[in-house]
């Protein structure tokens, strides 16, 4: 019996086994952007770090090392 070709295959819409959808690419933050956090509210970019981390510098004084999937540039 010949082996199946695994591309062809498809998935039920409730099956939990559905293929992981590809994740939108991160936004590319630069020193001194102002971004916006849904909990932290409004800061500044000190620095970026490995991968997604990015570190801010938020209006109540904290800095914070944050994933820059949770930022939105202003």
């Amino acid at each position: 019996m010949p082996p199946r070709d695994s591309t062809a295959r498809r998935h039920l819409a409730t099956s939990p086994f559905q293929p992981i959808p590809p994740q939108p690419p991160a936004e590319v933050f630069a020193e001194d952007d102002r971004v916006t956090h849904d909990r932290h509210g409004l800061g500044t970019v000190v620095s970026t770090g490995p991968e997604e981390w990015v570190t801010v510098r938020f209006t109540n004084g904290e800095v914070r090392r944050v994933n820059g999937r949770t930022l939105e540039k202003l």
